[in-house]
């Protein structure tokens, strides 16, 4: 966790927490990838939970980030923080880009 809260100093972070096994978090996933354009990264960096496999990691991101663990969910980490979150069908790139907009 501290890499991330590390890079986030320098350039926007989002998380990507995710079930393999969730119809919704499939469909949330989906959406999100259709949105998805290649210069997204030059705003922020991208990471993608596996919640299965990483359960542990997951419960310290709830922990180290002050919010509540759902699935799927996105969170936007700025400066160490976590300036946004959104979970199920409200995870919307459309936002963590505005939110961004609206920082720098």
């Amino acid at each position: 966790m501290e890499q991330i809260k590390t890079e986030s100093s320098h350039k926007p972070v989002i998380i990507f927490k995710h079930s393999t096994r969730c119809s919704i978090s499939q469909a949330a996933l989906n959406r999100f990838e259709r949105s998805w354009k290649a210069e997204n990264e030059d705003q922020f960096t991208p990471y993608f939970l596996d919640l299965l496999q990483f359960r542990s990691i997951s419960n310290q991101i709830a922990t180290d980030f002050s919010v509540t663990h759902e699935s799927p969910q996105i969170l936007l980490i700025e400066n160490g923080n976590c300036i946004l979150h959104q979970s199920h069908m409200d995870i919307r790139l459309e936002d963590i880009l505005k939110k961004i907009e609206v920082k720098n």
